[in-house]
């Protein structure tokens, strides 16, 4: 990134926020996964911790677990005062654009869930092509999405976007197993799940 900015990523940490050792930096993105199962309630101490942190500026977005976004979103969001919340928006940070997007493949009746094809294409086609880090709960397809049982629970139409837009990063989460940082020829991706596979998928 320009001028060396520093980003924190962290995903799927399922109410045990309190166990991470966070570093410091500029910019710290969750990309999804607060709660366990959705309770609204589960967000005021993750409110409180986000206030402890040090990072000039917080981005999150919600994930497959995070039902209080899906059918309470300005609630959810007035409980989050201490980070910027993105679903199918951006924010412009220090020239650098941040695009931010909740939804993956139907993945076991959770929140956030979409058909592949068409109705997924059409959330990935709102991403404005200077996103230079985006921001999404699922991984795209074979990008540490390979779940324990050996299915590739990745977005095909989401690796064809970022294969078309570039952006420099792409952060990621969901499949916990996929954890990861991962090289390609224009996009570093990253799996930044922070709990274990075992729990909570």
């Amino acid at each position: 990134m320009r001028n060396a900015m520093h980003l924190v990523l962290i995903s799927d940490t399922h109410t045990q926020h309190n166990n991470l050792s966070v570093p410091d930096g500029d910019v710290l993105v969750h990309a999804g996964d607060i709660t366990r199962a959705g309770s609204i309630d589960d967000l005021d101490d993750f409110n409180t911790w986000l206030g402890t942190l040090p990072h000039r500026h917080k981005l999150y977005i919600a994930g497959n677990h995070d039902w209080c976004f899906f059918y309470q979103r300005a609630a959810s969001v007035a409980r989050v005062a201490n980070a910027q919340y993105l679903q199918d928006e951006s924010i412009s940070i220090a020239g650098v654009l941040f695009y931010g997007s909740p939804w993956q493949p139907n993945f076991h009746g959770w929140a956030f869930n979409l058909p592949r094809g068409a109705p997924l294409r059409a959330k990935w086609q709102q991403i404005p092509p200077t996103t230079q880090v985006l921001i999404t709960h699922g991984p795209p397809h074979g990008i540490g999405d390979l779940t324990i049982h050996q299915d590739y629970a990745g977005c095909s139409d989401l690796r064809e976007i970022v294969g078309l837009l570039q952006p420099r990063l792409h952060v990621f989460g969901h499949i916990h197993e996929g954890y990861g940082i991962y090289h390609g020829k224009t996009t570093v991706s990253i799996n930044a799940c922070s709990i274990g596979v075992d729990k909570n998928r």
